[in-house]
């Protein structure tokens, strides 16, 4: 399932439970009358936590070194490489699709046009694939900024409702007849904040370590490919 899919499911289930709510507190566990505070915002909170918890577990998964650039692949290709075989390390490119070999098959594809038209593919194709990287982790960085923002907005809401029970008591409100909206108020921003950490520490845990990858992986084919490079002359 597509993140954008994902995200927007987790949404609108999480408004179901939010919707049949109890209203009666005294019968509740620590963890319902927790959830029953923060209002159905609260809920969409929770359910985003959910679609991050799952994209974190996915890339952390597909964006390992393994997974962009197989060591079993880079000395296949390497092995053909050295021995002229450039088709049959194009055809391995194109049987194992990974960072790695996408980069390398864009240079194969032009070795017969020159060395510079080769590097210079070869460095297109790697800002493509770390745009494609960037696009994907960018929905974590969409999740740390949501989170906290719908906790500032069940604060508001929690603020509101608690003045709006003041003016209605002619400021003879009880602290239990505020403690529902306070509550609210409180506890949307502490799951707003439990959210956004969490997923930004590991958004940058992952993005960094694509980062090393990425350079790593830019070195080896560099000097795959300067093999091609035309020999000066004396």
């Amino acid at each position: 399932m597509k993140p954008k899919t994902l995200l927007v499911t987790v949404a609108l289930l999480c408004l179901v439970p939010a919707v049949a709510a109890q209203t009666d507190t005294s019968d509740m566990s620590p963890l319902q009358k927790f959830q029953h505070g923060a209002g159905w915002i609260g809920w969409i909170i929770e359910g985003l936590s959910v679609v991050a918890l799952t994209l974190i577990v996915k890339y952390a998964m597909e964006m390992r070194k393994s997974k962009l650039a197989p060591p079993e692949v880079v000395d296949e290709i390497e092995a053909l490489l050295e021995a002229e075989e450039y088709q049959e390390a194009m055809e391995v490119c194109e049987s194992e699709p990974c960072y790695f070999t996408n980069v390398v098959a864009a240079g194969l594809a032009k070795i017969n046009i020159g060395f510079e038209t080769m590097e210079h593919s070869i460095g297109e194709m790697l800002e493509e694939e770390n745009t494609k990287i960037n696009g994907k982790l960018s929905w974590l960085t969409l999740l740390a900024a949501i989170a906290p923002m719908l906790g500032l907005l069940g604060t508001v809401q929690g603020m509101i409702g608690a003045f709006d029970q003041i003016a209605a008591s002619k400021g003879q409100a009880t602290p239990d007849q505020l403690a529902d909206n306070i509550s609210m108020a409180l506890i949307t921003t502490l799951l707003g904040l439990m959210v956004a950490i969490p997923v930004t520490s590991a958004y940058v845990v992952i993005r960094n370590r694509v980062i090393a990858t990425s350079i790593e992986v830019a070195a080896v084919v560099e000097d795959m490919f300067e093999r091609f490079r035309p020999k000066s002359k004396a």
